[in-house]
Formats: C-alpha cells, structure tokens, sequence
C-alpha cells in the first residue's frame, strides 16, 4: 500500500522520538499543539525548515478545540475602530475558504430575527454592521459565490430557518454570512497532518522543559524517559500554558462559555440564531447548527484568574446568562433540562492592565525572552496562518536561519480537493457526515479501514463512522480514547454519547 507521508500514529512518533533522541539536527522546535503551534510547524516545514512539534497532551487539547467553531470575518474589531485586524480577519477567513480548506470551512448564514424587544437604533446598528461586513468580503477578495451578501428577509424565511424562533410580533429578519468550521479540533489536525506531510515530527504526550534559544529537554509522557534536543530556534506556542515556558510573559485570560442542546430543541435550525446583547456593541450570542445533530449556543467573556486549569469549567453566572438572553428570542423556553452539554476556553489575550477582557485586543505579539526563547501570545484562531508566518519570519531573521518563502496563502491542506491523499477522490455513495469531516480524503479513510462494517456508524444514532475511528489511531496520532472521542470526533461533549462509544474506540487502539 501506498505510504502515506501525512499519517501520525504511535510507530511514527515512537521512530520521530528516537531520530530527536539520537540528535538528528533540528532547526525548530516547536512548543505547543493547537491551531497556532500546528500552524508554525506547517509554515516552516514547507518553507524547508526541520521542524518538531510537541504537545504535552494531545492535538488541540487546550483553546483550539473549545471555540465557536467561526472562522470570523473581523467584523466586531471595526465597532471598535480596529481596522487592521479586521481586514486581516476578512483575509485569512477568504483564505481558509478558497484555498487552504474549503472542506473544512463553509459559509454559515447569521440571522437576527427583528423582534418589538429590538429598538430602531439596533436594527440600524445592526444592518450598518452587516453592510460593513460586505464591504469587508469584498476588500478581501472573497466572492458572494462563497460568502452570500447580507439582506433583509421576511418573517417566514424567518421561521423557516430557525423553526424556534419567537413569532409574536417578528417582522423578519436580518441575513449575514460568515464561515464556519465543521470542527475547531479538527483544522488543528489537519493543520498538523499537512506538516506531517512535508517532513515535520509531530509529538504529542511529550512535555517540554528547561527551554533556552538553542535547546530544550524532552520527556515522554507515555514512558517517563527525558532527553535534550538542540535546535536553532525554540518556539513558544502553548497559548494560556504559555507562561509554564517563559515566566516573564504576562497573559490575561478570558472565558468563553457554550452550551450544547440537541438541534431539536431549536426546530433543527439552518442558520445561527443571532441575538445582540442588550447594552453592547457589535457583541451577540449565536445559537449555531453544528455537526452530530446538535446546537451551540455561546459565547461569554468572563476574566479567569488564577491558575491555568487543564480543562476549564462554565460558571453557573454564564449558564444562565445564555439560556435567558437566547430565550428573548425564542418562543418557548429553554431551561437547565434542555443543556446535554457544555464546554469552556480560555482566550490568551495579552495583559493590558485594565479594562474588560471584552475588550482587549486581539492582537497577537512575538517577544523573544532573555533566555533567548521566542513566544508568540495572544492572536485568535481565524488568523492562525498569519501568525505563523510571523512568527517563523521572526524565527528565520532573529536565528539566521535558511529558508524559503511562506507559502501556506496557497498551501492545500489535507482533504482538500487539490490534496486529497494517496486514496482520496469522490465521496460517492459515502455518508455525507464522513465528506463533511474529510473533504476529498473521505475515501481514503474507508479505504484505509481494516475492521468489518467500515462505514457503519460507531453507535445508534450518532453519525460517525467504525472507519473514522481506526483513521484516528492509524494516520491521526490518537492514543488514548479521549483522543478518539474528545477531539478527533466530539461525540464526548454530550456525556451519555460518550459512554456509548468509549468501549469501540478502546478497541480500536487495542488493535492498532
């Protein structure tokens, strides 16, 4: 069988960890495995660079995996005169939809029902906002063929896409699009396979410490076993842990809370709800169809100080903060009962001493510590690509390194049509949940499938398939179940759905 360059497992990272260990010369390494760390590891790797990444837990275990699942167009950032990272923003998004993952991200319509409770003033506000943001698209050279213009629509389109909505007085509504992601966890592991695919090492369970500018130790979370590696350039990516490498980085990180309902609980909707938040700017609240028959509803913007947990919780205060500004919108009630699940990030916004977390910026900084170190903090998850071609650009000035020229504005990504992998090709007559999460790749992931009933699905009534699950742990680095269920799939963000597939994926790593 073809030898495909971009499958991680646990053979390849076993033989990545020795080649490190018996010195092989590195250029970079890479600290940290969410949307930016994968993000720098792709740029430098298909600019030449030798590259390893390693992540203490797995692929997209932190922020990256506990997002909106939105690819925005920057659109909040001109509310608050922000112009650069708005553009920005509009760029990188027309980037991921063109050209580096238009199987990953897709436009998803944003509907704000026009209520009695919504005042002159903030439907105004509201349609400028939207008119704005086309003007945004089309800045960024995006085509309404990928991104629709917004519009006023009627009541009953209204009711059509969001069958919940409130009908008491609704005089239609108003339409924007902005992109969205299939799945945040999933761009991260698609980001890394791509590296993969030009040469880089990717590393998960391998913790890093004692780093300096030329060198760092290496420990096997999986054996205990330590090591030095030596490298022209070490690069800080591990988002609000950022500090655990560089103590004299100073983060301020903010909570963003979602709620997860069965999609019936709104109607099985077509497009996000969008409700703004009474007495904010350009701030709102999306109720978002998402993959596994479900609904998102989010986001919050709570400070988090304190130590960093592994895995944050929702406070009580953002629950119901949620569920009474969506009800405004809705005609029958949601309460406690209806939530199957929640989830909280935390953002690594850079300390500017005073204000809201709601509002500190965006932007993202390089700073290169004394002990010679380069960090990249703050930034947020659309312009994942920009700053990685920052960061390595600083990488490649500040260590002389010899490289060539970014080019991931028009690198495919694994799945895409123009990178579909050794097997990949047409999708027909596989089930469209496995398109929807693999884009052009899908036929190879049945392809690769060595069990029985490969497109069968892993249990009732959820919608991934047997043959995802053997891919995650032969060509997706999964090695725990956890891997499997939490982040190559995100069946465990509902805990009764969990408990129904952790014995298959168990079985799955048993076999590989």
């Amino acid at each position: 069988m073809t030898v495909d360059p971009s499958a991680l497992n646990a053979a390849r990272r076993a033989a990545d960890l020795a080649a490190l260990a018996d010195g092989e010369p590195v250029d970079a390494i890479v600290i940290g495995g969410g949307i930016t760390g994968a993000g720098i590891a792709l740029d430098a790797a298909s600019r030449g660079l030798r590259v390893a990444l390693v992540e203490k837990h797995d692929l997209a275990f932190g922020t990256s995996r506990w997002s909106s699942k939105l690819v925005h167009g920057g659109l909040r950032y001109l509310a608050t005169g922000n112009v650069g990272i708005a553009r920005r923003s509009a760029i990188e998004r027309g980037i991921l939809m063109s050209r580096n993952a238009p199987h990953l991200v897709h436009a998803m319509p944003q509907l704000v029902p026009l209520l009695p409770s919504m005042s002159r003033g903030s439907r105004a506000l509201v349609r400028a906002g939207f008119l704005a943001g086309d003007v945004l698209r089309a800045l960024a050279g995006t085509p309404s063929s990928v991104l629709p213009r917004s519009r006023r629509v009627p009541a009953r389109r209204v009711v059509s896409m969001v069958p919940a909505v409130r009908r008491d007085g609704l005089d239609g509504g108003l339409l924007a699009y902005d992109g969205q992601l299939i799945d945040d966890a999933r761009l991260v592991t698609a980001v890394a396979r791509t590296a993969a695919q030009h040469g880089a090492r990717i590393l998960t369970y391998v913790a890093a410490s004692e780093a300096t500018g030329t060198s760092v130790r290496l420990t096997d979370r999986r054996t205990g076993e330590s090591f030095d590696v030596s490298a022209r350039a070490v690069i800080n990516a591990s988002g609000v842990w950022a500090g655990e490498i560089d103590s004299s980085l100073k983060l301020r990180p903010s909570r963003g809370t979602h709620l997860v309902f069965d999609a019936a609980a709104f109607g099985n909707p077509t497009a996000a709800l969008t409700i703004p938040i009474p007495g904010e700017l350009n701030r709102f609240v999306f109720a978002m169809p998402e993959q596994l028959g479900r609904v998102y509803l989010g986001l919050t913007d709570e400070a988090a100080p304190g130590p960093i947990p592994d895995v944050p919780e929702p406070s009580p205060q953002e629950v119901a903060f949620l569920l009474d500004t969506v009800n405004t919108a809705l005609g029958t009630a949601l309460g406690a009962g209806d939530v199957i699940g929640a989830y909280a990030g935390l953002r690594p916004l850079i300390d500017t001493g005073e204000g809201r977390t709601a509002d500190v910026s965006r932007e993202h900084a390089v700073v290169e510590a004394p002990s010679g170190v380069i960090s990249v903090i703050g930034g947020k998850l659309t312009e994942y690509r920009y700053m990685a071609e920052d960061v390595v650009d600083h990488a490649v000035s500040l260590r002389g390194l010899r490289a060539g020229k970014c080019r991931t504005r028009n690198l495919p990504l694994i799945g895409a049509a123009a990178n579909p992998g050794p097997c990949g090709g047409s999708g027909a007559g596989l089930p469209a949940s496995l398109v929807a999460r693999y884009g052009a790749e899908a036929a190879n992931v049945v392809a690769a499938a060595t069990g029985e009933r490969p497109t069968e699905p892993v249990a009732d009534g959820i919608d991934v398939t047997r043959a995802e699950f053997e891919y995650a742990v032969t060509h997706e680095c999964a090695l725990e179940v956890s891997d499997i269920v939490d982040r190559r799939t995100r069946i465990g963000l509902v805990s009764r759905d969990r408990e129904r597939v952790v014995a298959a994926a168990q079985e799955y790593l048993e076999r590989n």
